[in-house]
């Protein structure tokens, strides 16, 4: 019966052995690396259809086109009555008309470069409408006007005026080689490219050198009138004169209303 304790020890022993065996077998996590944490699972985005484009970035602010120029300006014309300093060498006392039956027409006409400008011609007040038609007419056909300046800056020297290729209108003067007044005189004539459309005396002589190789007619160049022309057919409709039908001298830059 004394040895009971000894057999006791033993099982105990053996408990804790089986127990370390059991843990061996089965593998221990006490000493192993912890473990890596799970990922988490990325959800594919739906692909848009290859057919529909993505939409635009709103703009911060709406955008307005600019619009894109269709051409040259429209013709345009003014008709006025002209003040006294206008005329101050164009208009005198005795003068066939009075100032206060004249008119400024500010209009628009073509130029030899191609572009629009702005002109002013002093003419009668009959026959303001006539020449507002006729030059929207030329304007219309893009022909070609050198300039158009009052003869007044000039200081009503019709030479010079003429040297400039000037178009021009009311100037109080008398006839050319005439001592009564011109058509100019009472605002009822223009002169339109007076180098292009010479003064030919009776003799066929040019007095102005620059405008000699215009003398004979018909001549094809801008600016040129010719008998029988859109130009002169225009001013016909509208009852005026041309100077290249008259005999004996020819004035090709001139048109008169009524003649003369």
């Amino acid at each position: 019966m004394s040895s009971s304790p000894p057999v006791v020890r033993v099982k105990v022993t053996m408990a804790v052995v089986a127990g370390c065996l059991v843990a061996a077998a089965c593998g221990t996590t006490a000493t192993s690396q912890p473990a890596q944490a799970a990922q988490p699972t990325q959800t594919a985005q739906p692909t848009p259809p290859a057919s529909t484009p993505a939409a635009p970035a709103p703009s911060a602010e709406p955008t307005t086109a600019s619009p894109s120029p269709t051409g040259p300006p429209k013709f345009s014309a003014k008709v006025t009555g002209v003040a006294r300093d206008r005329l101050r060498y164009s208009w005198r006392p005795g003068c066939p008309v009075p100032v206060g039956e004249l008119r400024l027409v500010t209009m628009t006409y073509w130029g030899f470069d191609g572009r629009p400008h702005t002109g002013e011609l002093v003419v009668h007040k009959n026959a303001a409408d006539d020449i507002v038609t006729a030059f929207k007419r030329l304007y219309g056909w893009r022909w070609p006007i050198r300039k158009m300046q009052l003869v007044d800056v000039y200081k009503g020297d019709d030479f010079d005026s003429i040297d400039a290729d000037n178009t021009s209108a009311f100037n109080c003067r008398p006839a050319t080689g005439s001592s009564s007044w011109s058509q100019h005189a009472y605002g009822r004539a223009v002169d339109i490219n007076p180098l292009e459309n010479p003064y030919l005396s009776s003799d066929g002589s040019v007095a102005h050198k620059n405008a000699r190789k215009f003398a004979k007619r018909p001549v094809h160049a801008p600016g040129v009138i010719n008998p029988g022309d859109r130009v002169v057919r225009l001013f016909e409709r509208l009852g005026w004169e041309w100077g290249g039908y008259w005999s004996g001298i020819k004035d090709y830059q001139h048109f008169s209303k009524g003649g003369g």
